[in-house]
């Protein structure tokens, strides 16, 4: 009797025990990739819409990190991960004129970046804290914008913010050739309703350090011909 109680408490501890790692080998692999976003600020101020620059200032006229975000293979993508574990501008004190410089906020009213930073940790950067915390989440986002500079690779291929259309294909083209995969390209549409380049994704590996060849592109609506604006 003793015996077969003490398989049993056995088997139901090693279910357990499976049970959990199977759990948190879960939650370190709830993700397959990164899009790493860049936008032009130009094409987000020249909307119905407009914009307000940041209380630092106009930023350069560069493309700025939108945000790194987690995805699947499938095309979805998890959100909102962990309540528990907000934003702390403290822990990323070092960064912070980095982050200031190459990932300004260019919503209304003006604003420090504050709200910006904390939207993206909560919303994205909470889904990848099992593989970067929050002071490497940022640091990955800054090390992958100071590797591929868009705007110098979209000029070296003739391609200039100077308000003038482009053939999408040159677009998708030049980033390919200047970072070595092809990139996914969202659009939107200025105050005349004109297709305008806007966001660029390019596809990281899910340790947030690597260049891949995307699984799935985002749904991006762009006309033949885009206008990259002047900003």
């Amino acid at each position: 009797m003793a015996t077969t109680n003490f398989q049993s408490s056995f088997l139901i501890n090693f279910f357990l025990l499976s049970q959990c790692l199977f759990v948190l080998g879960a939650t370190a692999q709830d993700f397959d990739f990164f899009y790493f976003v860049q936008q032009w600020p130009g094409s987000y101020c020249d909307t119905k819409q407009s914009c307000c620059y940041p209380t630092t200032g106009k930023p350069a006229s560069d493309f700025g990190i939108h945000g790194l975000w987690p995805n699947y293979n499938d095309g979805t993508y998890p959100s909102n991960c962990d309540s528990s574990n907000p934003y702390v501008q403290s822990k990323v004190s070092d960064l912070m004129s980095g982050m200031q410089q190459s990932w300004p906020t260019l919503a209304c009213p003006s604003g420090s970046g504050y709200s910006f930073w904390s939207h993206e940790w909560e919303k994205h950067g909470t889904c990848s804290e099992s593989i970067l915390d929050q002071h490497g989440y940022f640091k990955a986002a800054l090390n992958l914008k100071s590797r591929v500079n868009l705007l110098q690779i979209l000029q070296a291929a003739g391609i200039h913010p100077d308000g003038s259309f482009y053939s999408l294909s040159s677009i998708k083209n030049a980033v390919e050739s200047g970072i070595g995969y092809a990139p996914g390209i969202e659009c939107n549409a200025d105050a005349e309703g004109n297709s305008q380049l806007y966001q660029i994704y390019i596809c990281v590996d899910s340790s947030g350090s690597e260049l891949i060849q995307c699984p799935v592109f985002p749904q991006g609506k762009c006309a033949s011909s885009v206008e990259f604006p002047v900003f």
